[in-house]
Protein backbone atom coordinates (compact mmCIF):
# COMPACT_ATOMS: atom_id res chain seq x y z
CA UNK A 1 0.00 0.00 0.00
CA UNK A 2 1.22 3.46 -0.91
CA UNK A 3 0.16 6.74 0.57
CA UNK A 4 0.93 10.16 -1.18
CA UNK A 5 0.95 13.41 0.04
CA UNK A 6 1.49 16.23 -2.32
CA UNK A 7 2.82 19.87 -1.43
CA UNK A 8 4.85 22.45 -3.50
CA UNK A 9 1.58 24.07 -4.45
CA UNK A 10 0.82 27.79 -4.60
CA UNK A 11 -0.12 31.01 -6.34
CA UNK A 12 2.99 32.15 -9.22
CA UNK A 13 2.83 34.71 -11.89
CA UNK A 14 2.72 33.59 -15.82
CA UNK A 15 6.19 32.66 -16.72
CA UNK A 16 7.29 31.84 -13.20
CA UNK A 17 8.52 28.40 -11.99
CA UNK A 18 6.84 25.56 -9.39
CA UNK A 19 8.40 22.49 -8.18
CA UNK A 20 5.86 20.05 -7.05
CA UNK A 21 7.27 17.45 -4.47
CA UNK A 22 4.97 14.19 -3.19
CA UNK A 23 6.26 11.92 -0.54
CA UNK A 24 5.03 8.84 -0.42
CA UNK A 25 5.14 6.02 2.41
CA UNK A 26 5.65 2.33 2.07
CA UNK A 27 8.40 0.33 1.41
CA UNK A 28 7.61 -0.59 -2.06
CA UNK A 29 7.98 2.66 -3.42
CA UNK A 30 10.84 2.22 -5.95
CA UNK A 31 8.84 -0.53 -7.22
CA UNK A 32 6.19 1.91 -8.70
CA UNK A 33 5.96 3.99 -11.34
CA UNK A 34 4.61 7.43 -10.74
CA UNK A 35 2.66 10.30 -12.15
CA UNK A 36 0.92 13.61 -12.04
CA UNK A 37 -2.54 14.47 -13.15
CA UNK A 38 -4.17 18.38 -12.99
CA UNK A 39 -7.93 19.45 -13.00
CA UNK A 40 -8.99 22.62 -13.59
CA UNK A 41 -12.40 24.17 -12.74
CA UNK A 42 -14.55 22.41 -14.49
CA UNK A 43 -12.64 20.27 -16.62
CA UNK A 44 -12.25 16.68 -16.17
CA UNK A 45 -9.33 15.28 -14.75
CA UNK A 46 -6.12 15.29 -17.22
CA UNK A 47 -2.70 13.23 -17.44
CA UNK A 48 0.40 15.61 -16.94
CA UNK A 49 3.77 13.27 -16.67
CA UNK A 50 4.62 9.91 -15.53
CA UNK A 51 8.01 8.36 -14.92
CA UNK A 52 8.89 4.63 -14.30
CA UNK A 53 10.05 2.84 -11.18
CA UNK A 54 13.64 3.35 -12.22
CA UNK A 55 13.40 6.88 -13.69
CA UNK A 56 15.04 5.90 -16.82
CA UNK A 57 12.24 7.04 -18.86
CA UNK A 58 9.43 9.97 -18.46
CA UNK A 59 6.10 10.62 -20.49
CA UNK A 60 4.07 14.03 -20.91
CA UNK A 61 1.08 15.44 -21.73
CA UNK A 62 1.95 17.58 -25.47
CA UNK A 63 0.73 20.55 -23.43
CA UNK A 64 3.22 20.76 -20.87
CA UNK A 65 6.14 19.03 -22.81
CA UNK A 66 9.06 21.22 -22.83
CA UNK A 67 8.26 23.10 -20.01
CA UNK A 68 7.67 20.45 -16.83
CA UNK A 69 10.04 17.49 -15.99
CA UNK A 70 8.90 14.69 -13.88
CA UNK A 71 11.81 13.00 -11.39
CA UNK A 72 12.07 10.65 -8.53
CA UNK A 73 14.30 10.10 -5.86
CA UNK A 74 13.73 6.46 -5.06
CA UNK A 75 16.24 6.74 -1.66
CA UNK A 76 13.91 9.48 -0.27
CA UNK A 77 10.24 8.11 -1.72
CA UNK A 78 9.52 11.56 -3.20
CA UNK A 79 8.87 12.23 -6.70
CA UNK A 80 8.96 15.83 -8.21
CA UNK A 81 7.56 18.00 -10.46
CA UNK A 82 9.43 20.92 -11.42
CA UNK A 83 6.91 23.22 -14.08
CA UNK A 84 8.56 26.34 -15.68
CA UNK A 85 7.53 29.03 -17.85
CA UNK A 86 3.84 28.63 -16.43
CA UNK A 87 0.57 29.79 -18.25
CA UNK A 88 -2.46 30.42 -16.50
CA UNK A 89 -4.21 27.77 -18.25
CA UNK A 90 -1.62 25.23 -16.07
CA UNK A 91 -4.14 26.37 -13.09
CA UNK A 92 -5.69 23.34 -11.42
CA UNK A 93 -5.66 21.24 -9.16
CA UNK A 94 -2.50 18.91 -9.14
CA UNK A 95 -2.37 15.04 -8.00
CA UNK A 96 0.41 12.84 -7.51
CA UNK A 97 -0.24 8.88 -8.55
CA UNK A 98 0.97 5.34 -8.46
CA UNK A 99 0.19 2.04 -10.00
CA UNK A 100 2.52 -0.51 -10.88
CA UNK A 101 3.06 0.04 -14.45
CA UNK A 102 4.05 3.25 -16.49
CA UNK A 103 1.36 2.50 -19.13
CA UNK A 104 -1.86 2.64 -16.73
CA UNK A 105 -0.78 6.01 -15.34
CA UNK A 106 -0.72 7.34 -19.01
CA UNK A 107 -4.00 5.56 -19.61
CA UNK A 108 -5.30 7.20 -16.35
CA UNK A 109 -5.33 4.15 -14.36
CA UNK A 110 -3.24 4.54 -11.52
CA UNK A 111 -4.02 2.09 -8.48
CA UNK A 112 -3.21 5.34 -5.70
CA UNK A 113 -4.45 8.73 -5.52
CA UNK A 114 -2.58 11.70 -3.59
CA UNK A 115 -5.71 14.52 -2.05
CA UNK A 116 -3.68 17.40 -4.57
CA UNK A 117 -2.03 20.37 -4.57
CA UNK A 118 -3.44 23.96 -6.15
CA UNK A 119 -1.31 25.65 -8.38
CA UNK A 120 -2.92 28.92 -9.15
CA UNK A 121 -1.07 31.06 -12.54
CA UNK A 122 -2.01 34.50 -12.38
CA UNK A 123 -1.47 36.93 -15.41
Amino acid sequence: QVQLVESGGGLVQAGGSLRLSCAASGRTFSSYAMGWFRQAPGKEREFVAAITWSGGTTYYADSVKGRFTISRDNAKNTVYLQMNSLKVEDTAVYFCAAGPLSQSIVAGRPSHWGQGTQVTVSS
